[in-house]
């Protein structure tokens, strides 16, 4: 299957927390239970708490297949893309499928909005890791920060949240999402934290805003603040920071990276360095498709803070 022909599966993605992920896409662009006003992707236009096979799984299974041969090999895979995962009814059954065909380890990227319903919590028994988010400490910064569908109350969420941990025999590093002038508070973390004691994960890992946002009031908290709110945080905590391993790069003959390019866009904004990074091309090599895919009018370039990103231009 050429890489032209791939529509769920894509990377590696460099990523802060799994080294180099491939990823999995398992959802529409933006279907999901949230709509988080610091989300990479935008607002969400499809907001569902509806469970169903949106991609059918043995397609998922088959790009896989032909994936996986391709150098460099991914330190993960990554199920999450550009929406809610765990939407996908058949989530269970793809990571079974991929357990059966390699020996990668599997990690779920979350926000943990559905780990109260119990097939969800199932459907996730057999994945190595499981990433979900904690961002609010009460319904009040909940609502405001994560915009939930309104089946999702807070405590429904939390106690989703602490349930599937208790069960879990795999490993749990919880996200938690601090904005500044919102959530990067004593107060407000340490009502986070008391939550997070309860689930018990392996980590606690902070993050905040490093790409452009859905909304222009999520902004982003200073690394040194961060690094004192983690502390708040009872187990192993770290700051989430900007991977700076140098990657090293392979030659592109007879790979369609334009393809590869735009497929990874189409789920995140990046930089030239995270894109050459996670497919593995030179540099200059990826600068001259972006030029032809800005020139197209298919990409577009984002400022934030002195950094220029590149995202997908997305059609009517």
């Amino acid at each position: 299957m050429s890489s032209r022909a791939m529509r769920h599966v894509y990377g590696p993605v460099p990523s802060r927390r799994l080294g180099r992920s491939l990823g999995i896409d398992l959802v529409p662009f933006k279907t999901c239970s949230y709509d988080c006003i610091y989300c990479q992707l935008g607002c969400t236009t499809n907001k569902t708490t509806e469970r169903r096979e949106y991609v059918p799984v043995h397609e998922v299974l088959e790009e896989l297949s032909s994936r996986l041969p391709q150098a460099p090999a991914p330190d993960f895979i990554g199920v999450a893309g550009s929406g809610e995962p765990t939407l996908h009814e058949r989530i269970g059954d793809l990571i079974t499928g991929i357990k059966q065909m390699t020996s990668i380890p599997v990690a779920v990227l979350t926000n943990g909005s559905m780990l109260w319903v119990p097939e969800v919590r199932a459907d996730l028994e057999q994945a190595d890791l499981v990433l979900p988010s904690l961002d609010a400490g009460d319904a009040r910064s909940f609502e405001r920060v994560n915009r939930p569908h309104p089946d999702i109350s807070f405590s429904r969420m939390t106690e989703g949240l602490i349930t599937f941990a208790e069960g879990f025999r795999g490993t749990i590093w919880l996200e938690v999402f601090v904005l500044a002038g919102i959530t990067d508070v004593p107060e407000e973390i340490a009502r986070i934290a008391a939550i997070a004691k309860r689930i018990d994960p392996a980590r606690v890992q902070l993050n905040t805003v490093a790409r452009p946002p859905a909304e222009d009031d999520a902004l982003a908290v200073p690394a040194e603040k961060l690094d004192g709110l983690r502390r708040l945080f009872s187990g192993p905590s770290e700051v989430i920071a900007e991977s700076r391993r140098v990657e090293s790069t392979t030659t592109s003959a007879g790979r369609n990276v334009e393809g590869q390019i735009r497929a990874l866009l189409a789920r995140r904004p990046c930089t030239v360095r995270g894109l050459s990074a996670g497919l593995g091309v030179p540099p200059n090599e990826v600068i001259k498709h972006l030029d032809v895919l800005c020139a197209r009018g298919a990409v577009r370039t984002k400022r934030k803070d002195d950094i220029t990103f590149y995202e997908r231009v997305r059609t009517p």
